[in-house]
């Protein structure tokens, strides 16, 4: 666990790919105006992480809204649940699918009118991109989450950070931002898909420009510098502009 700013604390887990390639996962905790807690995302925390969790949230029961933004992160939603039972818990329509036994809240997280009633944070979905494809292995979308008192992004997938591992970590620096590698599967196949992913981009580059740090799922917290948010976010969409120039070219 490590506390990001006064209110805002982040948590990495573990999670390997058929259960040898380390890729890790994350989880973030905020404390609202209100006093009361957000999780973000889902991970059964363990160990001294779980202490502290328990610990700053009155053994739980202050955390009341857990927000699920992957649709395909779904493996510890349990895990959260069982932490903060008489919370909230809110995911997206592939949580429910995946996990009906769960108490889920009707409204479901891509939707702008849920979005739209979480205190303290923005919510923001890449216009363009299919949220959930036919093909599972494709994950490049999410709900990207902004808190606004700490000017902290928590960002499943769709922005990536490549950092190395252990102690290589401290050593070799980490990537810019970059968009996830599928990106170009999940852009919807009908013309002006990537019109509208690229003013999403740039809009979400000027609306959250004073983003300080982003918190990616995967791989590492990244600090940015004051212009950081908005000069990676151009420079990613550029390294993916002969992906978008082939999709221009097959849909319009």
């Amino acid at each position: 666990m490590k506390q990001l700013a006064e209110n805002f604390w982040n948590f990495r887990g573990s999670f390997k790919i058929a259960r040898i390639v380390e890729v890790g996962t994350q989880m973030s905790l905020v404390r609202r105006n209100s006093g009361r807690f957000t999780l973000i995302d889902s991970y059964g925390v363990s160990g001294a992480d779980r202490e502290a969790l328990l610990e700053i949230t009155g053994n739980g029961a202050e955390i009341d809204t857990i927000i699920n933004v992957h649709p395909f992160h779904t493996l510890h939603c349990t895990a959260a649940h069982e932490l903060a039972p008489r919370a909230k818990l809110f995911g997206t329509r592939r949580h429910r699918e995946q996990a009906p036994e769960l108490p889920w809240e009707e409204e479901t997280i891509e939707d702008v009118a849920t979005q739209a009633t979480f205190e303290d944070l923005d919510l923001s979905i890449p216009a363009g991109l299919d949220l959930v494809t036919s093909d599972d292995s494709v994950h490049a979308a999410s709900v990207l989450v902004r808190h606004r008192p700490s000017s902290i992004v928590h960002v499943d997938d769709t922005l990536m950070v490549l950092a190395m591992p252990g102690s290589l970590g401290s050593v070799l620096p980490q990537s810019r931002l970059r968009f996830h590698p599928m990106l170009g599967k999940a852009l919807q196949h009908r013309h002006g898909a990537v019109d509208d992913f690229v003013a999403w981009t740039h809009d979400l580059a000027e609306k959250w420009a004073t983003t300080s740090i982003v918190c990616a799922a995967h791989s590492a917290v990244r600090h940015l510098s004051p212009d950081g948010w908005s000069d990676e976010l151009s420079r990613a969409l550029s390294a993916i502009q002969k992906t978008l120039d082939h999709h221009r070219a097959r849909h319009g």
